[in-house]
């Protein structure tokens, strides 16, 4: 039990009993008992479990109440779900979509002011594989959405044909004036909700009637043709006598068809969904080992890289080049990076750069400088090797030059 309405399953008998999946069955107060216990026990013959939804009354006037409900069927579906997935088809009788169902889609899309979780969204979304709409969808804005929208017997009521009609009118009026505001935006949320469930990649079956006087067959061809130019897979079945919800009942071989091949393209198409998420599964895992290798990867190489800056600048080392002792007082080159841009094949050689020893000794022979009183010579050594050294000297002496370059 739950604000806004009740919900029960209803199973297949017998323990060892493999059900093929769940049918989630969505209905209104115009549903009378004999005919949901006659849909159900279609299902169960075919070898399906039923989630059975009953909506209160006002349902479809005040959505919050449709939510609230929409809400507990999902959290129930969720629980059997996680036990093991399964083909789920909704199936909406006489206004069942709009006093729940629609609210429920919103949910696993995400557009609800309530939320599931977004792996159970996703669980449930990928279970879904087939929508049933007998005698559904219908309107409730007008005279005839008002007459639809009241208690089954008063419609039974003899001689009342006429109190019905003025009474449906008058229920019309109130409702508009109580809702004038809402009904326009929940109208156009209604169907948008609807047709955006082709997202689900699940089959629609449309089971009219063109002698039904709630759920006009015009309204349901147009539902179905718009779902065709949105992409959807629909099927439409209609026949020509049969009354609102009478389907099942005057044309029993048909409709038993219908649903039987509706159910079975729904396992298949559930089939294909799990087949397409081990896939993409086994893909992301495969992308993460990736990501995980060339993580390592990189570690090993900036650990590498660390250990070799830790050789080259240890107080022992023998990376000098032949100009380094040269190089501005004994500047030594203290990192990586410098001694490899040294080594560069796209630049100079170390030997003519403007900073080593011959190139200092061009730029001060080239460039006009009072270079009068200094003199070359090398004496001492550092690593085995001897250094420069400069000393003031007689003018226009020559320039003695000992560097073995």
């Amino acid at each position: 039990m739950s604000s806004g309405g009740r919900f029960y399953w209803v199973r297949n008998p017998g323990e060892e009993f493999k059900a093929k999946g769940i049918v989630v069955v969505f209905a209104w107060v115009s549903v009378s008992d004999v005919q949901l216990k006659d849909f159900i026990g279609l299902y169960s013959y075919l070898g399906w479990n039923s989630l059975v939804c009953r909506s209160d009354y006002l349902n479809p006037f005040i959505p919050e109440r449709a939510t609230t409900l929409a809400f507990s069927v999902l959290n129930e579906l969720v629980k059997e779900l996680r036990c093991g997935p399964s083909p789920v088809v909704f199936a909406a009788f006489s206004g069942g979509c709009k006093a729940c169902m629609y609210k429920v889609l919103q949910i696993i899309e995400g557009c609800s002011e309530v939320e599931l979780s977004l792996e159970d969204s996703r669980l449930v979304a990928s279970c879904i594989s087939g929508q049933i709409y007998d005698s559904d969808p219908v309107e409730f804005t007008t005279d005839l959405g008002a007459r639809f929208a009241l208690h089954p017997s008063i419609l039974k009521v003899p001689g009342s044909a006429k109190l019905v009609s003025l009474f449906a009118k008058g229920v019309t009026s109130s409702l508009d004036a109580l809702f004038i505001t809402r009904f326009g935006s929940q109208r156009a949320d209604y169907w948008r909700t609807l047709y955006s469930s082709i997202g689900l990649r699940a089959p629609f079956l449309i089971l009219c009637s063109e002698n039904d006087d709630v759920a006009p067959v015009s309204t349901l061809c147009n539902f179905a043709q718009r779902i065709r130019e949105l992409g959807g897979n629909v099927k439409v079945v209609k026949w020509s006598t049969t009354a609102h919800l009478g389907h099942y009942k005057h044309q029993s071989i048909q409709y038993m068809t219908a649903i039987t091949e509706l159910l079975q393209q729904a396992v298949s198409i559930f089939s294909e969904k799990i087949q397409k998420l081990e896939k993409k599964s086994r893909m992301d895992d495969m992308h993460d080992e990736i990501s995980e290798l060339i993580c390592d990867l990189q570690n090993a190489a900036v650990h590498s890289n660390q250990s070799f800056r830790r050789v080259a600048v240890g107080p022992n080392d023998h990376f000098f080049l032949p100009s380094s002792s040269e190089y501005q007082d004994r500047k030594e080159f203290g990192s990586v990076p410098e001694d490899r841009k040294e080594r560069s094949p796209h630049r100079p050689s170390p030997c003519m750069s403007a900073n080593s020893v011959l190139g200092q000794i061009l730029f001060d022979v080239c460039v006009p400088k009072n270079v009068e009183g200094w003199d070359i010579k090398f004496s001492g050594s550092l690593n085995g090797e001897p250094f420069a050294s400069v000393r003031r000297r007689s003018p226009f002496g020559g320039i003695k030059h000992r560097s073995r370059l």
